[in-house]
């Protein structure tokens, strides 16, 4: 039986429809309450942009031959190799033959197609299309990219902004167990509008192995592991082995640039932890923390604002290059006229600089005291 899954963010919207229900409960459980994922039985999309995924080997064969018939390049997307061509009716054909997935996308129509043997592995293609398919709907509508966690009480956002490990994920995760709805704990999509600054989540959420400990969530996760549930699957399985060890030390890719974290689903965040999630907010307050090993949390003194580097780029997406049209061009992380009036508009928002120390319980009551003084 057919059955399709739609998403929506504000006004964009994607259906994922498959032959295969796994595929389509798969991106009801990654987008979850953030992206408004509805499973339902059919087979049509209700118009608008879709991607078809399904389960089947001869499709694969079928567009493998395609694009090695004509001029095509290889791109490494999803960490994997992966060979792409354009034919003459402007539709993208691609295959990644280590993934054994095929790909047709049709951007001028907003209809995509990805297929393969292997149900998990088109689940994660389908769910990756429908997500940069409605972050190309945002961004030419005018939406922009940030590098910022956010949280939410009332329709209120509270952003954090800050360099890599300066505490944006320790500040919203704080706040959202203090009771705050947590709308994202990396970046967010953001528009500037007549009534202020408009956010929705990006959705994706990951947390390091020494944050859960200082939470007190480390041995909630390893417990569950432990009873066999899983984390979300393209994580690193040194980070899930690390967790079923009991280790909880940081653990960091070889060039020490970036930490490996534990990949939450949404319903996780609920079921495992207690938070409630956001869908949409407006910015009300801005939030810079840096954290010193040694500090007590303090307000502090400081000049930092909004810069190019809390702007999500073609350059910090490289994970996932454009390869299929889905952002109809335009950069990743937003326009350049939305992202100057984005800039200006949450520079008008009332600012908080402050430092946090490695006391967790002594963190939250000061950003509590914080945000509840000033939204």
């Amino acid at each position: 039986m057919t059955t399709s899954t739609r998403l929506r963010a504000g006004d964009a919207a994607v259906t994922v429809v498959s032959n295969t229900a796994s595929v389509t409960d798969w991106s009801q459980r990654y987008f979850g309450s953030w992206w408004n994922a509805a499973t339902e039985p059919g087979a049509g999309s209700g118009g608008g942009s879709c991607v078809h995924a399904d389960v089947d080997q001869n499709a694969v064969d079928s567009i493998a031959m395609a694009v090695a018939s004509r001029q095509h390049r290889a791109v490494v997307y999803a960490k994997a190799t992966t060979f792409v061509t354009d034919d003459e009716e402007d539709t993208i054909l691609a295959v990644s033959p280590a993934q054994r997935i095929a790909y047709r996308s049709e951007p001028d129509t907003g209809q995509f197609t990805v297929t393969g043997p292997d149900p998990h592995e088109v689940a994660l293609a389908a769910a990756r299309l429908a997500r940069e398919a409605i972050r190309g709907q945002l961004l030419a509508a005018g939406w922009a990219v940030v590098h910022a966690s956010a949280v939410v009480r009332d329709g209120q956002a509270v952003l954090a902004f800050g360099d890599k490990g300066a505490g944006k994920t320790t500040t919203a995760l704080l706040l959202a167990r203090a009771g705050w709805e947590l709308l994202a704990n990396d970046r967010v999509f953001a528009r500037a509008t007549p009534s202020g600054t408009a956010v929705f989540p990006w959705p994706a959420a990951a947390v390091g192995l020494g944050l859960l400990d200082s939470l007190g969530w480390y041995d909630r996760a390893r417990t569950r592991l432990q009873a066999g549930e899983q984390l979300h699957p393209t994580q690193d399985q040194r980070v899930t082995d690390a967790l079923l060890a009991g280790s909880r030390e940081p653990l960091w890719e070889k060039d020490g640039h970036r930490e490996l974290k534990a990949q939450v689903f949404p319903d996780q965040f609920l079921g495992w932890f207690g938070l409630r999630l956001a869908t949409s907010g407006h910015a009300a307050r801005l939030l810079f923390p840096r954290v010193h090993p040694t500090a007590d949390p303090a307000l502090v003194e400081a000049d930092r604002g909004l810069d190019d580097r809390d702007f999500m780029s073609g350059a910090t997406e490289d994970r996932y290059p454009d390869i299929f049209g889905l952002a109809r061009g335009l950069d990743p992380g937003g326009q350049p006229d939305a992202r100057t009036q984005l800039a200006r508009g949450l520079g008008a928002v009332p600012h908080s600089h402050f430092v946090l120390g490695h006391d967790a319980a002594a963190n939250g009551d000061f950003l509590s005291s914080v945000v509840d003084a000033s939204t």
